[in-house]
């Protein structure tokens, strides 16, 4: 990067009132050294998202532009959703920049990783992907199954980057063929590695949260891993079509041995097998019909286009016209 170059740091935020002066800060800091060093040029920002908080969240982000114009707001209509918040923020501010950060408001990644982010772009990567080099500050169930689902979305066929959430770097010809997914159900950390062009990554530690709690427990994050499954891979069909010829083949053999029995007169009425082999069946029927609606369900939003989010209000110094904005 240059000190023509403009950067925006994009931060979503639901209900982080706790964090957020701290991160705000720690942000600034962090812009602000760029500036001095001639990395980045002055008119950078840090743009918090406010994905409909319920809190004091988007009152603080009003205020902190208020105070300084190196901060920048976007407020959501209503609450879309991560993925959808990390989105809105990089396509409201993808004119007005070169490039941009994404980071969680909780600044659990390591910041100082933006440093090389922004040497790897000068080099002319034009995305950047923040990867754990491990999960030491992690508990041993959470580091468990944190591995286990991105091994499991490598199987089903989502191309994911080991280890790595939504802390990444993106410059403007990156955020131009991302602008071309137009999908609504999205599941990023799928969506960027489809974009190809030139990427690398830079590895840190991840820290552990200083307030608030976590946006993403056990249940959500079991959710979000089959969002990003179904939005990726057709696998899980295929699976069943393999399931379906599987117990085909073991009813073959089961009447086989069934009539050897009948002809031989070994022939014994029992109800365990048959009332076993009913809930069996039935239960994979049952299995098969729910992902098959997953599916169509995702095809029904899809064909209905609606705006993935709405702006209600966006706060920037580099920006001439305000307004309302979708897509």
């Amino acid at each position: 990067m240059s000190s023509e170059t403009v950067l925006y740091m994009v931060i979503p935020c639901y209900n982080e009132q706790e964090v957020l002066p701290d991160s705000a800060k720690k942000l600034k800091n962090k812009i602000s050294d760029l500036i001095a060093r001639k990395k980045i040029g002055k008119n950078s920002k840090i743009c918090f998202v406010n994905d409909g908080s319920r809190d004091r969240t988007w009152e603080m982000i009003q205020e902190l532009c208020q105070k300084d114009p190196v901060y920048s707001g976007i407020c959501l209509a209503h609450n879309e959703g991560h993925q959808n918040a990390v989105l809105a923020g990089l396509m409201t501010v993808q004119p007005y920049c070169d490039a941009t950060i994404s980071i969680d408001a909780d600044l659990q990644d390591d910041i100082d990783a933006i440093d090389a982010m922004v040497d790897k772009y000068g080099e002319g990567c034009n995305i950047v992907y923040g990867v754990r080099d491990n999960r030491e500050s992690d508990t041993w169930f959470k580091r468990f199954t944190a591995e286990g689902f991105y091994r499991f979305m490598k199987n089903m066929g989502a191309e994911v980057i080991f280890n790595h959430a939504d802390f990444r770097l993106m410059d403007k010809k990156a955020l131009a063929a991302f602008g071309e997914y137009q999908e609504v159900n999205l599941f990023l950390r799928g969506i960027v590695p489809m974009i190809g062009l030139k990427h690398d990554c830079v590895y840190y530690k991840r820290k552990e949260r200083l307030a608030g709690k976590s946006k993403y427990p056990l249940k959500k994050m079991f959710a979000f891993a089959w969002q990003g499954i179904t939005s990726l891979s057709s696998k899980p069909i295929k699976f069943i079509v393999n399931l379906g010829l599987g117990i085909s083949v073991i009813s073959g053999l089961v009447l086989l041995w069934s009539l050897f029995r009948h002809f031989t007169g070994q022939t014994i009425a029992g109800w365990t097998s048959l009332i076993i082999s009913l809930w069996l069946l039935g239960g994979l029927i049952l299995l098969a019909i729910g992902i098959i609606g997953e599916y169509v369900g995702k095809i029904y939003l899809e064909v209905k286009r609606r705006p993935r989010y709405l702006v209600q209000e966006f706060i920037d110094a580099n920006q001439k016209n305000s307004g309302v904005l979708k897509n």
